[in-house]
């Protein structure tokens, strides 16, 4: 049986979660950015559908990318160097959320990105902890990404494409963007054979927990959201 939770009821350790499915260590609970900004620092998400509870989880063993072993593939790589685009940070964070929750999943009926979920990330957005990734070709938004930063650690949440590579030029983009501002690692949360072949891997729960420890008390570079990223094949 996994504990039900009052609104200000403090998480379980991470190690009491249900080794199936995924790491379920407890439901109810707020979904207030209070208690998100609580729940990543411990190494745990919120994952569930309309109607349901809400879910917490800290999976083990955990998916993660490390910003140094990025994988770009050929492919990629050609879009990359042949096509314009441009990638932005936080143009547009709640259009972003409903975008990754308008995209069909295999597998999966419906969507954990809910109108509550939408409402509260972007409160944290507000608050300056959590963050949009925005691919952009021919002046349209055609992929992106958000996720929740807290110190020089950067949790993954979702991502969407409306063009081949569209959300893996944000992520590639974001990874190479991190790197440089000293942040290791991103929290992917679940493997995916997507982020397993660019580079993400699963590592030990234990290992996980032990790297925000140190990560999420590091501050993070000023203006690390300002930036933006381009390429036009037809520049010299």
């Amino acid at each position: 049986m996994i504990p039900f939770l009052s609104p200000e009821a403090p998480f379980p350790s991470p190690e009491r979660a249900l080794t199936q499915p995924n790491g379920l260590l407890a439901a109810g609970g707020a979904l207030s950015p209070t208690t998100l900004l609580r729940a990543y620092q411990q190494g745990i998400f919120p994952w569930y559908s309309a109607g349901e509870p809400i879910l917490w989880w800290s999976p083990d063993p955990r998916m993660v990318l490390y910003t140094d072993e990025l994988h770009l593939s050929r492919a990629l790589v050609k879009v990359r160097r042949n096509r314009p685009w441009r990638v932005t940070f936080d143009t547009d964070f709640p259009a972003v959320m409903r975008a990754c929750a308008a995209m069909p999943r295999p597998g999966q009926d419906g969507t954990w990105i809910t109108p509550q979920m939408i409402a509260t990330y972007t409160e944290l957005h507000r608050l300056g902890y959590a963050h949009s990734v925005e691919t952009w070709m021919d002046g349209e938004r055609v992929g992106g990404l958000y996720g929740v930063a807290i110190g020089r650690m950067f949790y993954g949440e979702s991502m969407f494409s409306l063009r081949p590579d569209a959300s893996k030029l944000a992520l590639v983009c974001l990874a190479e963007h991190l790197q440089h501002a000293g942040f290791s690692l991103i929290d992917c949360q679940i493997y995916t054979p997507h982020l397993a072949r660019m580079g993400g891997r699963l590592i030990p729960r234990a290992s996980f927990l032990q790297h925000l420890a140190t990560a999420t008390q590091q501050e993070a570079p000023a203006g690390l959201w300002e930036k933006e990223f381009a390429h036009d094949p037809s520049c010299p």
